[in-house]
């Protein structure tokens, strides 16, 4: 950029809105250049690996809570920077190795709070950029910060206004401050009574949340995401229109998945389609292995059906499945993924089905698996088997089931269940126990373990060992997954050998959760040997060997 060297490896580097400002962070701590030529400026002094963070997030926050390896935040002028602090100083850190090709390993620590652990403490400071030595810090309303907390979001309204939401460690409610500058602190400006928010007279603006996004009021238009269509209500301060479909006119019988995005003032809006066109010569082939969604107050799946496919014939069926909280399976979204392949080339079919606990179907059946997961999102899982089955063109004697990271806990535990539906499964980096995995993630719907003894203990894969022997499973994860670590396979491997089950196991050296590059196809070869070599296995041996062992002699 110029005489004045940036860092080659800086940790995040952010523009100003306007003008050429921008800040960087390295050793995580906070630069500023008040434009390309000029000195930077070292605006926080504090940073340490693994202690102290300025700017950008640690691994919790960065998974869990931003979704972003960004922590700066610029006011729209570009007159203040805020940005978040992190103390992992109480946090304990996981460790793992590095193999590499040295003579040693190497060992890597990361902080990651585990659920009931010591959880990250947050702090959000301004910067004035004219004057970088005078920073106010944003201080967190005292009936959230009286405990364990998280901050969710910052956005800036004009660039004396802040919007901040804030969480509880629990996470049951978010509490949205407004914030504005005196000259000298940011004060909080919004009054609250039973959660709701009161807005005063030289309040001229309002503020709602949706998603995590927040957006003035008297502009805004809301957007709702539906399954083949969206609406667009404008709201202003007499109230709001009613909903316009956006998409309902538009290529009906070609896309039945849209999703709309609003440029900055929301005068337009960029509409994307992402449902199969039929009528594409390019995927004309494609399309001989057919896609059918289904949706039934009681069942919602879809399925796709080998080429040239026979009702009164008997198909092999595996099952893909993830299963997470508010996630969805079963949509008109066309994929090219490993499942295509196997259906038009392995005569497989593929079927998914969104049951309790996920998402887009209310939040009743959303929230039926708070305080509980591995239970209704897997009993659903095998009743909507059962439903198959009874469809007439199932082969009750080669089903199986696959699912990565959430779907890999799925499987596992639908697998260790015991129902005697499912022959075969693949777990890909699976959850073995919830004790093992994030705070953030598993309090939001399972609370601290000391607060939920029982749904922490009886939704373990391990414990279901004995299960495994009916079945042919496979084991997939990488050494270095710093999200799903791999002492979660471990722990069910060490249970399946404890219970004597003979299984298959693949582990990917220094891969993380991701399982990229050379190993995603090292990958999928492995998983279409492995069912291939079920699905060739006479079904008298479908189940799993007895194993039997002799010690030796000594």
């Amino acid at each position: 950029l110029s005489k004045v060297q940036i860092p080659p490896v800086t940790q995040l580097l952010v523009w100003a809105p306007v003008e050429n400002k921008l800040a960087y962070v390295w050793n995580y701590n906070i630069y500023l250049k008040k434009n390309a030529t000029a000195e930077a400026v070292q605006v926080t002094h504090n940073g340490k690996v693994n202690k102290i963070l300025n700017g950008v997030p640690d691994w919790v926050y960065e998974e869990e809570v931003f979704a972003s390896n960004e922590a700066i935040w610029w006011s729209p002028q570009g007159k203040y920077l805020a940005y978040l602090q992190i103390n992992d100083t109480g946090v304990h850190n996981i460790e793992y190795s590095l193999y590499g090709n040295d003579q040693y390993p190497t060992t890597v620590f990361i902080p990651y709070p585990k659920a009931g652990c010591v959880i990250p403490r947050a702090r959000l400071f301004v910067i004035d950029v004219e004057n970088p030595s005078r920073q106010s810090e944003v201080l967190v309303p005292k009936s959230v910060g009286v405990g364990d907390h998280y901050l969710r979001t910052v956005t800036w309204v004009t660039d004396e206004r802040l919007a901040v939401q804030w969480l509880p460690r629990r996470q049951d409610s978010v509490l949205l401050q407004i914030y504005d500058y005196d000259g000298t602190n940011w004060k909080e400006t919004s009054v609250r009574i039973n959660n709701y928010m009161v807005l005063t007279k030289k309040e001229k603006k309002a503020f709602f949340s949706q998603n995590f996004h927040i957006h003035t009021c008297h502009s805004e238009i809301f957007l709702e995401k539906h399954i083949s269509l969206a609406l667009r209500i404008s709201i202003s301060k007499s109230g709001h229109s009613a909903p316009e479909c956006l998409t309902c006119s538009l290529y009906q019988d070609r896309c039945q998945y849209n999703s709309a995005y609003f440029s900055l003032n929301a005068s337009f809006f960029r509409m994307d389609c992402y449902a199969f066109l039929t009528n594409r010569i390019s995927v004309a082939y494609l399309s001989k292995a057919f896609h059918v969604v289904y949706v039934s107050p009681d069942l919602w799946y879809q399925m796709m059906f080998p080429p040239n496919f026979d009702s009164s014939k008997k198909y092999p069926l595996l099952i893909q499945v993830y299963g997470g909280p508010a996630s969805q399976n079963t949509d008109y979204v066309f994929r090219l993924e490993w499942a295509t392949y196997l259906c038009s080339t392995e005569k497989v079919i593929i079927a998914s089905f969104d049951g309790r606990g996920s998402g887009f179907q209310g939040d009743e059946l959303m929230h039926a698996i708070y305080g509980r997961l591995g239970t209704y999102e897997v009993e659903d899982q095998i009743s909507a088997v059962r439903k198959f089955i009874e469809m007439g063109f199932i082969d009750k004697d080669r089903i199986g089931m696959w699912g990565w990271s959430y779907g890999g806990y799925v499987t596992s535990m639908v697998l260790g269940s015991g129902s005697g539906l499912f022959k075969c499964g693949i777990a890909v980096a699976p959850v073995a126990k919830w004790d093992y995995y994030d705070a953030v993630y598993t309090e939001r719907y399972m609370h601290r373990p000391e607060e939920n003894t029982e749904s922490y203990k009886n939704s373990t894969v391990t414990d279901r060992a004995k299960n495994f022997k009916s079945v042919q499973y496979m084991l997939v994860h990488g050494t270095a997954d710093d999200n799903v670590h791999f002492q979660q396979a471990a722990q069910i491997s060490k249970a399946l050998v404890e219970n004597q089950v003979d299984f298959e196991a693949m582990w990917y050296t220094d891969k993380d959760h991701g399982l990229s590059g050379k190993a995603r196809y090292h990958l999928y070869a492995h998983l279409n040997h492995f069912l291939q070599n079920w699905l060739s296995t006479p079904t008298t041996q479908l189940g799993n060997l007895t194993l039997q062992y002799n010690a030796p002699q000594l």
